[in-house]
């Protein structure tokens, strides 16, 4: 049986001749990016050969990949069988990330008589994010957030879903281990650095969308891929830690907020609660910006929501040069005197672009004219000899980008992934203002939510189209609210019975069959 070893995790495997290197990977627990879940479309589980042989290359596989990737040996994991020994070098599963801090927590009614610690949790499609909590008094003595594993099956909910519908209860077992595997992981990390023991840990809270929930419990979510879109609940969920595979104490609770439906699920049902949505007297909109766009709206006495498909290129993800919010990744762009600078996290050399910088570098692409409002970059021979743009500009047989900084570079694809986030955010901006009958210039404030929203600037979000202009000073940013509702459940009854009403009382409507949608979005991709 042919032997793999991989250079970066140290790791030697055996596996069947002619079986897919991906699902060696995948089997092994060794990350490789597989965004389309192995359908050979995404072109990002990408892996360098770096001794022996593998199967030959398709012409379909080579149209994926460059000249210089394949004469350095770099293959496509899901398009490579594996026909004798070899020797690999696998991306870094990078997963220390900046935590984001908890932001604004109101004021609420703990239980009394609690002891021991909790966890609270927030389960995002690409992260996730936690809280060590002392129960007696609510204080946050741990924090930890990490990428989620289950990206190894899929980088948005319904490439994971569809693998639940190919691969059945084996589908279903490798989604919730994948995902509880990095809890677990973090929840040892953040209780030894507390010098808390595990058998501490007496209850967890977690608040994540509908198909997170579903995958964390170990429940078949594929219902919710398919019309008409129905969950297995949406009611809040109590199970044990131990069923549901998670660390802690013999008897620990596993307590998961409720879902408004099948894309409005708990992690925003927390974020309405945090920001007593219900209660207010002026027009505001509630938005969580990550792989999925989730937007509340309490206007005129109604609380609305819908969920459009953002996509993760706002979190740096099937970006070229994308990258999570590690040092070295570039946060902040400007273009100003003809001159491009830029901010990285931790002053290191740039590595790559994060969700926050390559949003700032499309606005300012935009202001710029580099990028027209279609969203197709100038090209060079319509601007003149002298013009500063030329020496950013590359043009060749993959098409136009604009070099960033040295091996960082946006291209034309990447522009186009933003402009798909631009178009169904602010395409479900709109429409649910229309819902509600309230006018941009109606609403009061924009409330930005979630582990990725509080880092991209209204400055950018407004200069990309993602909101209306006019709405760029009426801005607020509240932190991770997922989290903290997490947090404001686990101390308290109250807190859960209220969110369990508030689930009730938010109305939820389907873009697509809302009258002109298909239309508004087309107009809302003009940049």
């Amino acid at each position: 049986m042919p032997i793999i070893q991989d250079l970066t995790t140290g790791k030697k495997v055996e596996c069947k001749t002619g079986e897919l290197l991906l699902a060696v990977l995948q089997r092994e627990k060794i990350y490789v990016n597989n965004a389309c879940n192995g359908k050979g479309t995404c072109g990002k589980c990408k892996v360098t050969i770096v001794n022996g042989e593998a199967s030959p290359m398709s012409e379909h596989e080579a149209g994926m990949l460059t000249t210089e990737e394949i004469n350095s040996g770099v293959r496509l994991a899901c398009m490579t069988e594996v026909t004798a020994d070899i020797t690999v070098k696998t991306q870094n599963d990078t997963t220390a990330m900046k935590v984001l801090s908890a932001g604004y927590i109101p004021e609420f009614e703990k239980d009394e008589g609690l002891t021991g610690y909790g966890i609270a949790i927030d389960i995002g499609t690409t992260t996730v994010a936690l809280s060590l909590v002392r129960l007696s008094d609510g204080e946050i003595v741990g924090k930890a957030a990490g990428m989620n594993s289950q990206r190894a099956f899929g980088q948005d909910v319904l490439t994971r879903i569809t693998y639940e519908m190919e691969a059945g209860e084996q589908g279903i077992t490798d989604l919730q281990k994948a995902v509880v595997d990095s809890t677990n992981q973090a929840v040892r990390t953040m209780c030894a650095e507390a010098k808390v023991e595990i058998s501490e840990i007496v209850a967890y809270s977690i608040a994540g969308n509908c198909t997170m929930t579903h995958m964390v419990l170990g429940v078949d979510a594929r219902s919710i891929g398919v019309a008409p879109y129905k969950p297995a609940f949406l009611e809040a969920q109590t199970r044990k830690a131990s069923e549901v595979g998670l660390v802690g104490a013999a008897d620990a609770t596993v307590y998961c907020l409720a879902q408004v439906s099948g894309y409005i699920g708990g992690d925003i049902l927390a974020g309405a609660y945090v920001c007593d949505l219900k209660h207010q007297k002026k027009n505001c909109l509630f938005l969580d910006i990550g792989t999925n766009g989730e937007m509340v709206l309490a206007g005129n006495g109604r609380l609305v929501s819908c969920s459009c498909a953002a996509g993760p290129a706002l979190e740096g993800m099937n970006i070229t040069s994308g990258m999570p919010a590690l040092p070295g990744a570039i946060e902040s762009v400007e273009m100003k005197d003809e001159k491009v600078s830029f901010g990285c996290i931790g002053e290191e050399a740039p590595k790559g672009i994060c969700g926050s910088g390559i949003l700032e570098v499309v606005a300012e692409l935009i202001r710029t004219g580099f990028v027209k409002p279609t969203g197709a970059f100038v090209k060079k021979k319509k601007l003149s000899e002298d013009d500063w743009r030329q020496q950013y500009l590359i043009e060749d047989e993959n098409g136009s980008a604009f070099l960033l900084a040295p091996g960082v570079m946006v291209t034309q694809k990447d522009v186009r992934q933003v402009q798909l986030a631009k178009g169904a955010i602010l395409s479900g901006f709109l429409s649910l203002l229309k819902q509600a009958q309230v006018t941009v210039e109606d609403l009061d404030e924009v409330i930005i939510a979630g582990q990725f929203g509080s880092h991209l600037s209204a400055q950018a979000l407004a200069g990309t189209g993602i909101i209306p202009k006019e709405a760029e000073d009426k801005v607020r940013y509240v932190g991770n609210t997922s989290k903290t509702g997490a947090y404001m459940a686990l101390l308290s009854h109250r807190v859960r019975k209220e969110m369990e009403q508030l689930a009730e009382d938010i109305n939820y409507f389907e873009l697509a069959e809302s009258e002109g949608y298909e239309q508004l979005f087309m107009e809302c991709m003009r940049f």
